[in-house]
């Protein structure tokens, strides 16, 4: 399965482990071993994610949610509802949300101007720091991982990924 100077690792003993398993099924090899490699690295970069969060004094929803403020095309800034719906939560689990962030001082809500009865959310100063923290740890552990590889492999795995992407997207 691998280069002979290269060892056997987790996916290459499950496959040799359920090989014959499969056989009326056409059990493929590479297929197997890929879909278990990028399981085992989302794995890896959720667990990372739980530490930083933590590390950084967050809960994973309370990040989840500073960081949805934070990757919109209005960084900081957006209404209740936009928010629960690209966190795919209800109003009502959002409102807790809110709550929680504001009592915390990381998020404040906001009257809209011209229309009182809209809410406006963003983030504080002290969010963003919390937000940023928690994301250079993470990032810390991502440039870790991927710093196993040469430039030119990052750029190649970043295609090939990108072609798969493009597959789920259409």
């Amino acid at each position: 399965m691998t280069g002979a100077d290269e060892p056997d690792d987790w996916a290459d003993r499950h496959v040799a482990r359920w090989r014959d398993h499969w056989i009326d099924i056409g059990f493929d090899d590479e297929v197997e071993a890929i879909t278990v490699r990028i399981g085992r690295i989302v794995r890896y970069f959720r667990r990372t994610k739980q530490e930083a969060v933590a590390e950084a004094g967050l809960q994973e929803s309370e990040y989840d949610t500073l960081h949805q403020l934070m990757i919109r095309d209005t960084p900081g800034h957006a209404n209740p509802s936009d928010l629960a719906a690209d966190l795919d939560i209800s109003n009502a689990g959002m409102t807790g949300r809110l709550d929680s962030l504001e009592r915390a001082g990381w998020i404040q809500r906001r009257t809209a101007p011209g229309d009182r009865r809209r809410v406006h959310v963003e983030v504080t100063k002290d969010g963003v720091e919390v937000w940023r923290r928690a994301m250079g740890l993470r990032g810390r552990a991502e440039d870790e991982l991927i710093g196993e590889l040469s430039a030119e492999e990052r750029t190649e795995l970043a295609r090939l990924l990108k072609k798969l992407t493009l597959r789920l997207e259409e």
